[in-house]
C-alpha cells in the first residue's frame, strides 16, 4: 500500500496589510515531509509513505500568487513522480487565501484530484479554524479536523486522517463526507474547547464517529479573519456506505451548534486596552498576562500595533513587559547602539499604521539576542528598558507562546508584574503559569469585535452580523455542498 503525503498549510488573514511570500514557508521534502507521528502508524498498518512536499507558514496576510504557484508546482511534480499510489494524504489548514485564486485548499485539492484520477482516495486533515468549501469536500474522500483550541492534538489528527485513508483502501470503503455550512461567524477566542458550549460540542465527536455507518465527525468553527465566501462554521461527517446516517448525524450537530450561538463566549476575562492595563496594575496577582487580541500574530496580525505599549506608558506601569513588537528597523538601531546604550527611537506602527501609529520612546538596550534555533548572525531580538516598561522588538512577527521563548529575550516573565503578548487566547505553557489573564479588546486585523471589521465577501445573512437570522439545517445533500 503506497500513500503519498503532502500539503500546503496556511491560515490567511485578509485584513492584514502584509502578504505571505514563498520565503515565509518552511518547506519539507523527502523524509522530512512525513506527517508528524505518521511513520509509526504507517509501519503498524503495513503502508509505505511516499513524501512529496509539506509547506507551512505562520498565520499572516494573503498568500502571494507566485508563492502559491511555486509551492503547488513543487508538490504536484513530486506527486507525479511518486505515481502510482493507492491513496493521498494532504495536510492542510482550511483557511488559506491566495492572491487572485481565493480558496487555496479547493484549488490544490482539485489539482491533486486531476492528477491522481477519480479512483484514488484522498484524505485531508484540517485545522478547526478552517473555512471549508463544498468543492473541497467534493474533491476528496475523507476530512477530519483538530478538536482542541488552543491546539494540542495536531499529531493525533494527522494520524486519524491517515488511519481513515488506510482503512478506506484496505476495506475498499465507499466514503461519503457530508458537509453542512452553519451561517455562524465565530472568532477562535470565542470557541475554546475547554469552555462551554464548545467543550460539550467537541466532546460529542468521538462518540459520533463510533455510530454505525460513521467513520469520523468534525466541527470547524472557521477563521473569522478570512473574508471569503466560505467563512462560516462547518460540520463534516464522514460516512461509510450509509449516507443517511451521516446526514442525520451532521444535521443533529449543526442544529446544536446553531442553538448555542448566543452562548459562545471568550475563555478569558476581557477589557478595553486602557482598562486592561488598569486592572493589571491594581491586581494582587503576578504576573498578569494581557493578550493584545486585535494584533494576534498567531491569527495573522501584523504584530506591530502599539495600543498596549501606549496604555502601559500612559499609566506609568512598573515591571511590565511587551513581548514583542515586530520592528526590524528598531532591532537594527538597538544593535548599532549596543547593550547598555541609551537611545530615543520610534517603535511599532510601521506595517499596520491604519490601526495605530508608532511610539517614540527613550530607553536603554538591555539585551541583544537570537532565538534558540537561529544560529549565529545579527540579533533578531532587542530588549529595550523604557522606565517601568520593557519592550522586546523583533525582526519578525514572533508569537512568544512559551516562557522559554520570552527568556531568550533576556527577561524572566515570572518576575514581571505584567506581561503583554500578541495573542488571542493564551497558549498552554503561558496560561499554566498565569495567575490571571486579561484579553485586551484592541482594534486591529484580528479584532474580536467582529462587527467592526469591513467584511465584503462572507456569505450573508450570517450571525452575528445579521442578528435576526433564523436558520435550520436542511437535508445535507449535494444541494448543501456535499458529495
Amino acid at each position: 500500500m503506497r500513500i503519498a503525503v503532502g500539503g500546503i498549510r496556511h491560515e490567511s488573514n485578509t485584513f492584514s496589510p502584509l502578504h505571505t511570500e514563498y520565503t515565509d514557508f518552511w518547506r519539507l521534502y523527502g523524509a522530512d515531509a512525513q506527517a508528524e507521528g505518521a511513520t509509526a502508524l504507517a509501519a503498524e498498518q503495513g503502508a509505505e509513505l511516499v513524501p512529496t512536499l509539506v509547506a507551512y507558514a505562520y498565520p499572516g496576510g494573503v498568500v502571494r500568487a507566485a508563492a502559491y504557484r511555486r509551492l503547488k508546482d513543487e508538490l504536484l511534480a513530486a506527486l507525479e513522480a511518486a505515481l502510482p499510489v493507492d491513496g493521498v494524504y494532504l495536510d492542510l489548514h482550511g483557511a488559506m487565501h491566495v492572491e487572485g485564486v481565493g480558496d487555496g485548499e479547493t484549488d490544490l485539492s482539485q489539482a491533486v484530484r486531476d492528477l491522481v484520477g477519480p479512483e484514488v482516495p484522498i484524505s485531508v486533515s484540517l485545522d478547526l479554524h478552517g473555512n471549508i468549501s463544498p468543492a473541497l469536500v467534493a474533491n476528496v474522500n475523507a476530512l477530519t479536523g483538530l478538536r482542541t483550541a488552543p491546539h494540542r492534538d495536531g499529531t493525533e489528527t494527522r494520524c486519524r486522517a491517515l488511519a481513515l485513508l488506510v482503512r478506506a483502501i484496505r476495506e475498499c470503503l465507499d466514503l461519503e463526507p457530508v458537509l453542512i455550512k452553519v451561517p455562524l461567524l465565530l472568532s477562535g477566542e470565542a470557541v475554546m474547547t475547554d469552555v462551554e458550549p464548545a467543550r460539550s460540542l467537541y466532546a460529542r465527536l468521538p462518540a459520533m464517529a463510533q455510530e454505525p455507518g460513521i467513520l469520523d465527525a468534525s466541527l470547524l468553527v472557521g477563521c473569522a479573519w478570512t473574508d471569503g465566501p466560505y467563512t462560516t462554521a462547518s460540520v463534516i461527517v464522514v460516512g461509510a456506505g450509509d449516507a443517511h446516517a451521516a446526514r442525520k448525524q451532521a444535521q443533529s450537530l449543526a442544529r446544536d451548534v446553531w442553538a448555542a450561538r448566543h452562548a459562545f463566549r471568550f475563555g478569558h476575562e476581557t477589557a478595553p486596552p486602557e482598562e486592561a492595563v488598569s486592572l493589571a496594575v491594581a491586581a494582587a496577582e503576578a504576573p498578569v498576562y494581557i493578550t493584545d487580541s486585535g494584533d494576534n500574530v498567531t491569527a495573522g496580525g501584523a504584530g506591530d500595533t502599539t495600543w498596549m505599549l501606549q496604555a502601559l506608558l500612559a499609566q506609568g506601569a512598573q515591571d511590565a513587559l511587551v513581548a514583542g513588537l515586530f520592528d526590524p528597523v528598531a532591532v537594527e538601531r538597538c544593535a548599532e547602539a549596543g547593550v547598555g546604550s541609551a537611545l530615543t527611537l520610534a517603535i511599532g506602527g510601521r506595517c499596520d499604521p491604519q490601526h495605530h501609529a508608532s511610539v517614540t520612546v527613550t530607553g536603554r538596550v538591555q539585551h541583544l539576542g537570537r532565538g534558540a534555533h537561529e544560529g549565529d548572525g545579527a540579533p533578531t531580538m532587542a530588549t529595550l528598558v523604557c522606565g517601568g516598561v520593557t519592550v522586546v522588538v523583533c525582526v519578525d512577527r514572533r508569537p512568544f507562546a512559551e516562557r522559554a521563548t520570552i527568556a531568550q529575550a533576556g527577561v524572566d516573565p515570572d518576575r514581571c508584574k505584567i506581561v503583554v503578548v500578541k495573542q488571542g487566547y493564551l497558549f498552554p505553557d503561558l496560561v499554566d503559569h498565569a495567575p490571571r489573564v486579561i484579553m485586551a479588546l484592541t482594534p486591529g486585523a484580528t479584532d474580536l469585535e467582529l462587527e467592526r471589521l469591513p467584511y465584503r465577501h462572507v456569505p450573508r445573512p450570517i450571525y452575528p452580523l445579521d442578528r435576526g437570522l433564523a436558520w435550520k439545517p436542511c437535508c445535507a445533500s449535494s444541494s448543501t455542498g456535499n458529495r
